[in-house]
């Protein structure tokens, strides 16, 4: 039996998906530019985590770019029907490997079609809009144009759902006038916990929460924490970190990312961790 079947389930627009996925951005090169170090080994990792049961994927062809949409169709093309492939779009990258907005109703048609052709689909499941006011984090803005960009899209078939990435509060509620939104990704974890309120506010509403850097920016003293709770349990703190947001709220999605096949299974082993009620107790009071 695969131990992920152990996360739960919760619904990601058409799709029932296990609570612990797969994030494809490390499947690119350094900085997510360029191609991977070992192709090979991109292609088995994606093909053991959906042998694994995982069956959500998050990607974006501007990670590379195009390299992890490629790699995806190569490994996994023709997709089984339970597979949900997440993509997103609101950003191109530069020669320099920078992150820039794109966010003209050009751009997102073009991003929309990108990420059609290279990962082999007809149809994309569930695209997300990045925010890019700020690049490392949330910031007020309106996504008004180019969330009636991608509506259009949708109502013209080539998107099904549509959900939000680096996004506030309001923003979100915003959103929520122009069209349906059915996730929500930023960055959450043990040390940087924001969205408190966020979440619980989207899992009373049935809107799926995907955190990513699970485990960034914790300081020497939260890290220490981490490493004391997963050397009681025999697990790694990554391990931990991850059983701990499966048990935060049902609607929680998870989709850590690696370029190999041990890591891959370290993660996907978080699934089987049930926290104690002291070890979660401990985490919870983390201080900086």
């Amino acid at each position: 039996m695969n131990t992920i079947a152990n996360s739960g389930t919760f619904t990601l627009g058409d799709h029932t998906v296990r609570r612990l996925g797969y994030g494809a951005m490390q499947l690119a090169g350094k900085g997510v530019f360029g191609p991977p170090r070992d192709r090979a080994e991109a292609i088995a990792v994606l093909r053991e985590a959906v042998e694994s049961g995982v069956n959500h994927i998050d990607t974006s062809d501007f990670y590379g770019p195009h390299v992890t949409n490629e790699i995806i169709r190569e490994a996994l093309h023709p997709y089984d029907s339970d597979l949900l492939i997440v993509t997103k779009v609101g950003a191109t990258r530069g020669p320099d490997a920078s992150w820039n907005p794109a966010f003209s109703r050009a751009e997102l048609t073009q991003a929309v079609h990108d990420n059609l052709r290279n990962l082999g689909l007809d149809v994309l499941d569930v695209v997300n809009l990045r925010a890019m006011f700020d690049v490392f984090g949330t910031a007020e803005g309106s996504l008004d144009e180019p969330l009636e960009a991608l509506a259009d899209l949708k109502q013209q078939g080539l998107i099904r759902h549509i959900g939000l990435s680096n996004v506030t509060a309001k923003q979100i509620e915003d959103a929520g006038k122009i069209t349906d939104i059915v996730g929500v990704q930023n960055q959450y974890n043990l040390a940087h916990r924001q969205d408190d309120a966020l979440i619980d506010t989207l899992a009373s509403r049935g809107v799926a929460y995907v955190p990513f850097f699970p485990l960034g920016g914790f300081s020497p003293l939260q890290s220490s924490t981490l490493s004391n709770v997963a050397a009681r349990l025999d697990a790694t703190p990554m391990q931990v970190a991850l059983a701990w947001l499966l048990q935060r709220s049902p609607n929680i999605l998870l989709i850590p990312g690696t370029s190999s096949r041990g890591h891959l299974r370290e993660n996907l082993a978080a699934a089987a961790i049930e926290l104690p009620s002291d070890a979660l107790s401990e985490l919870d009071n983390m201080q900086a």
